[in-house]
């Protein structure tokens, strides 16, 4: 007999386009674009990033904590992450393709299954907020606070996930859109991930505010969203509280932007004339008669040769600069020295002045060096089994040795100067490790980041990067010095303003008078720790009413059967 059943609906592309469910996708889509924008100045205005962060992602709370099943949330999720990672990084694709000599859809379909992958990490800590939090949305003030809270832990953890694993990727992450704004004081206690939890703790009071208006007990809902409030309240209270103090006499610095092309840089028949373009910059006469700098800072790879394969002429000319404006050079190049019989390769920093032996530069034998630690998967080293896709680009300078974590700071004009060498200042919890200690006990009184972004072209790679190493000043209360060969080269105090700044795509010089700190704030002295185990409190503070259920539910089931 055959069935009376209707026959299942097909969904066609057509139906498809016509459903609620498309016009929540293409919604998602956008908002995780617009999040995108919240990172950098430009095209949004500094004072709108804050609240443009919290907007996007309490869509993307709000959808979550509505959904009916695990697979609405987890499309969601990865809808929203697309829409953020793809536009939010798009200048990856610059490096590939441009500089890289990957073919064009080869780079964007790249990007894109990037965009996938780091998204990964906002469906995994929706799917854990969900599972916690479905069913139990009541519209009573504790209930809302503690999905508040849950949902801020939930989605840290997968922020630092992301900063964690397989050597991290921290970029854009949600604490970085709040260098500016009543949470930016939180920064020295909590560091950048107690940032992203108090950002996800307002979106979410923000979502469920939303969705209990309706529920006969708004004010109640809106608990949440008060004691939100009062963290912004408690951060311009924290924005008076100074978590350092001088150290030593301020001191000229002087940062060179040298804005030489990438397509130029690496060329050999350009090679010395970026060089030239360098030292003619290093050499500048100071405005004011008398004020030489003491330090002068280059870029990353400003020398983009190993130090013994530049003629000891070249050297010669820079010590004879070092000299002339009485200043001691702190540059970034690429090393090659003999250690146990093999060749060794550093992407580093080195300091020079009127007494280094050219004969000490060639043979590696300068006292004052920093290797980068923290390597770019892919532009400076290869992660096991990508060879095939590093083939495919033409990237100079690629699989070096990795530094050896906890090298001293450098002393120079009576300060000690700490370098990182650009991605590096991503990682918060590494650039501590050279302020530990205080300067007493041999840690920094001053960051300087040297980079090369100049793979990037005029991208937002270069505003966002610059929003990253306010927070690290924020963090450490340290002044960061930035010499960049494109942009951004600036100065930023140690409470994460810009003091000064270098337009991108400029040659110049920035001569900037800098105070050295001393003093350490709470989040040098404990890194992340508390922020992980507050997470981890909470988000087991949500499962423990849940299994306390279930058992007693077991316990009924197996009296009755008896």
């Amino acid at each position: 007999m055959a069935s009376l059943a209707p026959a299942p609906e097909t969904v066609t592309l057509r139906t498809y386009l016509h459903s609620p469910s498309a016009l929540r996708h293409a919604l998602l889509l956008i908002v995780g674009a617009l999040h995108s924008l919240a990172f950098a100045p430009y095209p949004l205005p500094a004072w709108a990033l804050p609240y443009v962060q919290i907007a996007a992602l309490a869509f993307l709370t709000r959808h979550t904590l509505q959904a009916e099943a695990g697979r609405t949330v987890a499309l969601n999720a990865l809808l929203f992450g697309f829409g953020q990672f793809s536009v939010g990084l798009y200048w990856v694709t610059i490096s590939m393709h441009q500089f890289g000599g990957m073919p064009l859809v080869m780079a964007i379909a790249a990007l894109l299954i990037f965009a996938l992958v780091l998204s990964l990490y906002g469906v995994l800590a929706c799917l854990v907020a969900w599972r916690l939090m479905h069913g139990r949305i009541e519209p009573r003030a504790t209930a809302v606070i503690l999905g508040s809270a849950v949902w801020a832990s939930c989605w840290t953890l997968g922020e630092w996930l992301r900063g964690t694993l397989f050597t991290g990727f921290p970029w854009l992450n949600v604490g970085y859109a709040h260098v500016e704004g009543v949470l930016a004081p939180w920064a020295p206690l909590v560091g950048v991930y107690g940032v992203a939890w108090l950002a996800a703790f307002a979106s979410a009071a923000v979502a469920l505010m939303l969705m209990t208006r309706n529920s006969g007990k708004d004010m109640q809902g809106s608990a949440a969203a008060g004691l939100s409030l009062l963290t912004g309240v408690a951060g311009l209270a924290l924005s008076y509280i100074t978590w350092s103090h001088p150290y030593g006499e301020p001191v000229l610095v002087r940062l060179v932007q040298g804005n030489i092309p990438q397509s130029e840089k690496f060329d050999p028949a350009l090679i010395e004339r970026g060089i030239a373009d360098y030292m003619m910059l290093a050499r500048v006469e100071p405005k004011q008669p008398g004020q030489e700098p003491a330090i002068t800072v280059l870029p990353e790879t400003v020398v983009p040769l190993l130090q013994d394969r530049v003629h000891p002429q070249v050297w010669s000319r820079w010590r004879d600069i070092a000299r002339e404006r009485s200043t001691t050079l702190l540059m970034g190049l690429p090393l090659h020295e003999r250690v146990d019989g093999r060749s060794r390769y550093t992407n580093s920093t080195i300091a020079l002045d009127a007494d280094t032996s050219v004969d000490d530069i060639v043979n590696m034998r300068v006292a004052l060096r920093y290797d980068k630690v923290h390597l770019v998967p892919f532009g400076e080293f290869i992660p096991t089994g990508f060879r095939w896709f590093v083939n495919m680009m033409d990237i100079p300078l690629g699989d070096f040795d990795r530094g050896t974590l906890g090298q001293a700071p450098m002393s120079l004009a009576g300060q000690r100067v700490a370098s990182n060498i650009c991605y590096e200042d991503v990682f918060g919890e590494e650039i501590i490790a050279g302020v530990k200690g205080d300067v007493a006990g041999g840690g920094a009184s001053i960051l300087v980041n040297v980079s090369n972004l100049a793979w990037f072209g005029d991208s937002w790679s270069l505003r966002q990067h610059l929003q990253i190493s306010r927070m690290r000043a924020l963090e450490t209360a340290r002044p960061m010095l930035r010499a960049t060969n494109t942009g951004m080269t600036a100065a930023i105090d140690p409470d994460g303003s810009v003091r000064a700044v270098l337009q991108p795509h400029v040659k110049g010089v920035l001569d900037v008078e800098v105070q050295g700190r001393a003093g350490l704030t709470p989040y040098v002295q404990w890194s992340n720790l508390p922020v992980l185990l507050w997470c981890v409190l909470l988000i087991a503070v949500a499962i423990w009413p849940s299994r306390s259920k279930s058992s007693k539910v077991s316990a009924s089931t197996g009296g009755e059967n008896k």
